[in-house]
């Protein structure tokens, strides 16, 4: 299988501070992997340079031309109904069979002629997702999609998303703060740390994923260790 995403060399400095070190990286065809790490370890910098959103590098960076992301903020215009803010931006004019077949896929095609504002959160995000797969992406780059949810609304948007990647095959990069989360959807969890790839872990669970599971248990307690967070006998993190 060849490569989604092939990095060689990044660097990316901010006013004299460097954010990312000579980092490689390989993303595989098809291959979710999620991106932990503490704020300011250069998870969010490394996501928009493969989004395209910063081409002030060193290095080389090759990714699909067909590619797209969402966001922790749904960012959708509220001057515009939903079904236009899904195709915002394709090529033509404005096809709403097509934006409704993706506001289906996500389950909200009811919600295709309101206005944004009148979408609760986890409404809005979906949204986001179907913008993003209506592009039929070959990578799909999630920068803290969550985040902003209660967590029942989560958990139903993060089987959403597992159902969406099997069912359309791209390769996704899921960046987050959350082990329980990447553990749960990714094939490959990666630990960033002052910039560079410090961890990379294969997690080979079967699927769908009990969180109960000794396996399981035994991999958040890795990766938790190497993010430096300790839990005592209650469940808590410190």
């Amino acid at each position: 299988m060849s490569n989604s995403v092939e990095i060689r060399g990044l660097s990316r400095a901010f006013d004299g501070n460097t954010v990312l070190h000579d980092l490689d990286l390989d993303i595989r065809e098809g291959e979710f992997v999620a991106l932990l790490g503490h704020s300011g370890c250069g998870k969010s910098t490394l996501l928009r340079i493969l989004a395209g959103l910063d081409e002030e590098i060193g290095g080389e960076v090759t990714v699909p031309a067909r590619r797209s992301a969402a966001f922790q903020s749904p960012r959708l215009l509220p001057w515009l109904k939903v079904w236009r803010n899904v195709v915002l931006g394709l090529p033509g004019r404005p096809d709403r069979g097509l934006a409704e077949k993706a506001l289906d896929e996500v389950g909200i095609a009811e919600r295709a002629g309101v206005w944004p504002k009148t979408l609760s959160g986890g409404q809005a995000q979906r949204v986001s997702l179907a913008r993003a797969l209506v592009r039929e992406p070959e990578l799909l780059l999630l920068d803290e999609p969550f985040g902003a949810l209660d967590a029942l609304t989560r958990g139903r948007v993060q089987q959403l998303v597992a159902e969406l990647w099997q069912r359309h095959g791209c390769a996704i990069l899921l960046v987050t703060h959350d082990v329980e989360e990447a553990l749960l959807l990714a094939d490959r969890v990666l630990v960033m740390d002052e910039g560079r790839i410090a961890h990379d872990l294969t997690v080979g669970l079967p699927r769908p994923r009990d969180l109960t599971a000794p396996e399981f248990v035994t991999l958040r307690a890795r990766l938790l260790n190497w993010l430096g967070v300790t839990r005592t006998l209650e469940g808590t993190a410190s």
